[in-house]
């Protein structure tokens, strides 16, 4: 397993900076953010270590020489929108730009991105799935012709109250993972499994990485902290972040040695990215690569 982080957590730097950074640490490779040049819509999204719009040959080739120059890889790259939104322009806009991500990690040789299923918060699931067969077949489809793997996150992305009360990602459980790999059977689609999500909604996290064994193209490094008074004073219907929190590797309820032996179990090799949403973390830059040096050395133990 190659050791990396996700790139969200450090907006403010340059790509070949954010590459120093990494090397400096004594990281292997990265999850790159690539989003479309504007402005954020929520926390850690909107983040563009690497324009695709203006990405060609010459810059690809630049980038990957810079890459080999400092021993880092690119574990995959990321853009977490809603293809599945409501208003259909936006829902447009959000495919076509994750088309363009598959055809810019085909183009660096990357060969991996990660993204979210997306979900139209206020319908069930099935009538979400109606919309799913409009637009992921296409994607994957795309992706298989590129030969790019697409990982979905299985964040419910229900944190906040206009995320209510459905949240806007589809691909939360291990029931909905087998419907939607029913509907589309390919082999370049399949899991950027995060466990903190199946932590905090009181799931097993360990017992699906066997069952999805050959979904598993990424892996975020997220650990949580659920904190049971809270969850019995406002119950499991309240928004979840107030009764958890995201924390860095070791400092939540992740058993991570059970879960690297799981990895380890089903022979998994790929990335495996901390994704740093401590808020603890969070005053400065440097208390950000502070955070990312602490998960190296506490993940060091098992990696």
């Amino acid at each position: 397993m190659k050791l990396g982080f996700v790139s969200a957590i450090l907006p403010e730097l340059s790509f070949e900076e954010l590459v120093d950074c990494a090397a400096g640490l004594g990281y292997r490779c990265i999850e790159v953010c690539c989003w479309p040049v504007g402005q954020a819509e929520r926390r850690y999204a909107g983040v563009t270590h690497i324009d695709i719009d203006q990405l060609d040959e010459q810059r690809a080739g630049e980038i990957n020489d810079y890459l080999n120059s400092k021993g880092v890889q690119i574990s995959g790259l990321g853009y977490y929108p809603n293809p599945l939104d409501p208003d259909q322009e936006k829902r447009k806009f959000y495919a076509d730009h994750i088309k363009k991500v598959i055809d810019a990690s085909a183009m660096l040789g990357v060969n991996r991105i990660n993204t979210f299923i997306g979900r139209d918060k206020n319908k069930s699931v099935d009538d979400n799935f109606e919309t799913f067969r409009q637009i992921w077949p296409e994607i994957i489809w795309r992706a298989g012709e590129k030969g790019v793997k697409v990982g979905i996150e299985n964040c419910p992305m229900i944190f906040t109250q206009d995320e209510w009360p459905g949240g806007n990602n589809l691909a939360t459980t291990p029931a909905i993972w087998r419907r939607i790999f029913n509907e589309i059977n390919s082999e370049h689609f399949g899991l950027n499994y995060d466990p903190s999500h199946l932590l905090w909604q009181q799931m097993d996290y360990i017992k699906p990485l066997y069952e999805f064994k050959d979904k598993l193209f990424h892996i975020h490094l997220k650990d949580a902290k659920l904190y049971r008074e809270k969850l019995d004073d406002v119950g499991i219907m309240a928004t979840p972040l107030e009764f958890h929190s995201p924390k860095l590797p070791g400092l939540g309820d992740i058993d991570w040695g059970k879960f690297i032996s799981a990895l380890n179990d089903v022979r998994y090799n790929g990335p495996v990215c901390v994704e740093v949403e401590d808020k603890a973390f969070e005053n400065s830059i440097e208390d950000r690569k502070e955070a990312l040096l602490i998960s190296k050395r506490f993940l060091s133990q098992y990696l």
